[in-house]
């Protein structure tokens, strides 16, 4: 799962919501320490929602689709399509409207955490806010722009045409492979937030 994805897991905690949000800009377990309790709750549960999400079979399935033009980076298309599919099920927004105030809502949450926010994170965040990432996952555009900004943060990528191709020639493959995992997902992330 990529933003959004971390984001709505987060349950409605802000300070769970600001390490899940966070988790990828924060390497090793001695650094760990130095965040408060809740947030650093928010980022082992975004470690342990990632190691699930690799490993379920339906990723797995969607990953093998991208893995011949990407190969190492198949998961990181997969999490952000994840994204696509979630903005889009009436079972977490009903209307674009419920996406749009969560969106807004986020970015509210995360700016009250902002001390606690990593450097790169925090000059990263106003891009987010001001396209709203989280509320243009929706949108096929919008995975477009998230496709080319994988590839620009990737070492060995120089184009998400590909990517593109593939979301759109396998739409409804890939829908369901989101539909056999997301309540897998949050059956689990519910379970976790009981146990960290």
């Amino acid at each position: 799962m990529n933003y959004l994805g971390h984001a709505v897991l987060s349950f409605g905690n802000p300070e769970t919501l600001a390490g899940n949000m966070i988790g990828d800009y924060v390497k090793g377990s001695v650094i760990l320490d130095s965040f408060p309790e809740n947030i650093k709750k928010g980022i082992q549960l975004h470690r342990k929602i990632d190691a699930f999400a690799d490993q379920h079979p339906a990723s797995l399935k969607a990953k093998n689709l991208f893995r011949p033009d990407y190969r190492l980076y198949a998961g990181a298309f997969v999490d952000s399509l994840y994204d696509h599919f979630l903005a889009n099920d009436p079972h977490f927004f009903p209307a674009e409207k419920s996406l749009f105030d969560f969106s807004q809502k986020v970015y509210a949450d995360l700016d009250k955490q902002r001390e606690w926010l990593p450097e790169q994170f925090q000059k990263m965040l106003p891009y987010m806010v001001s396209s709203n990432w989280l509320y243009n996952y929706r949108t096929l555009k919008g995975m477009k722009n998230s496709f080319d900004g994988l590839v620009r943060r990737a070492k060995y990528l120089d184009s998400s045409d590909k990517a593109y191709e593939i979301l759109v020639g396998h739409y409804y493959e890939l829908n369901q492979y989101y539909f056999d995992f997301i309540d897998d997902v949050s059956k689990y992330v519910k379970n976790e937030l009981n146990n960290i």
